[in-house]
């Protein structure tokens, strides 16, 4: 894809060793793409071939990225046409391998859902099945290129959505997950915790919370261990809801504690946290759709674990051009080589590009 390149002069900027010299801004022919807002920020399509290239997960696998995402005609979930591709890059962001196709059933529509890591370094891809059946399937890749199913675990109540897999304290692995209905202004919605002990062949199932209203129900949650037992969960709430939910574990997800904090910038807005355990930092990325905005919350872990109100105010990475709010967002992040590069979508009701922002780290 052609791009403006720009000099940042910022000598500040570097990741991995290279200077953030330029930054390359994507768009289709109608316009449609996406603005850094700051100058060692950089932008780069991951796919933009005509159709709904959407809800993306990308994973650092060594040193190269993979960025798996579904494409279908529209917003939707369970259309036949639908299926799950990936790519992988390795210089950042700035090109990509030709396209692979994890899993294209005819009958039903396949999303990703959440992504993650086993204990051998391959990449785990989490893809829900919608149409004649419902089930959600693991897959399995050391390079990206190459998938295999593991599992496919017997779940009920049946989750909208299975989150990202991380580890646990012990060697485990763990994702949240959610069942009900986003237009469903009712009760009975739930999310709880699966784990597995045999690196993701086979699954454990726990509700934390059942019969919520909509409103006190956190979605797409995003969870990171912060070891001796401690875990931190940030969570979107749906339409009704004024702000994140923070969800915290000091017994490596027994019982859990929900609680709403002071980011109110959001309209269902799913974050992706990133942990830096040698100074302790969460950063917390999410898409303010509406206001077609990036933005990040960097903070100290002790700031905020038991205290949900403590979140500091938010810097706005870059600006999207959409002009539906639900044709963009959902964020999904990753670190590599000193950066942080995170994958998301924006565009039309009919046409959306799955873009990769990299952004240095900068730490305390």
């Amino acid at each position: 894809m052609n791009g403006t390149y720009l000099n940042s002069g910022l000598a500040s900027a570097l990741c991995a060793g290279v200077a953030f010299v330029s930054m390359v801004c994507g768009a289709d022919e109608s316009g449609v793409g996406m603005s850094p807002k700051s100058g060692d920020v950089r932008v780069f399509a991951v796919q933009d071939t005509p159709g709904y290239n959407s809800w993306p997960m990308i994973q650092a696998v060594g040193d190269r990225l993979v960025c798996a995402y579904s494409r279908g005609s529209a917003h939707t979930i369970n259309e036949g046409r639908r299926g799950v591709f990936a790519r992988t890059s390795a210089d950042r962001g700035k090109t990509w391998t030709d396209e692979v196709c994890v899993v294209n059933d005819p009958g039903l529509g396949e999303v990703t859902i959440g992504k993650g890591m086993d204990v051998d370094g391959a990449m785990l891809l989490w893809v829900r099945n919608w149409g004649k059946v419902r089930r959600h399937d693991l897959y399995r890749s050391k390079d990206g290129i190459e998938w295999k199913k593991v599992a496919t675990p017997h779940l009920d109540p049946m989750p909208m959505q299975i989150t990202d897999i991380f580890k646990v304290d012990g060697g485990g692995l763990m994702s949240l997950w959610f069942a009900g209905s986003y237009s469903n202004k009712e009760g009975g919605h739930s999310w709880g915790t699966l784990t597995s002990v045999d690196g993701g062949r086979t699954w454990i199932q726990r509700i934390v919370e059942s019969g919520l209203a909509k409103s006190e129900w956190p979605t797409e949650q995003s969870a990171i261990n912060l070891e001796n037992g401690r875990i931190l969960a940030i969570a979107r709430c749906e339409r009704g809801g004024k702000c994140q939910f923070q969800l915290t574990s000091v017994d490596n997800g027994v019982t859990w504690k929900r609680e709403r904090t002071n980011i109110h910038d959001v309209r269902e807005s799913t974050p992706s946290l990133i942990y830096d355990a040698k100074t302790r930092t969460v950063f917390n990325y999410y898409y303010q759709r509406g206001a077609r905005k990036l933005k990040c919350r960097r903070v100290n872990v002790d700031q905020i674990f038991g205290n949900p109100m403590s979140w500091p105010e938010p810097t706005v990475l870059v600006e999207g051009k959409e002009k539906r709010d639900y044709d963009a967002g959902n964020v999904n992040a990753t670190a590599v080589g000193g950066c942080h590069s995170l994958a998301l979508y924006t565009g039309s009701t009919t046409d959306t590009t799955v873009f990769v922002v990299t952004s240095p780290v900068r730490l305390p």
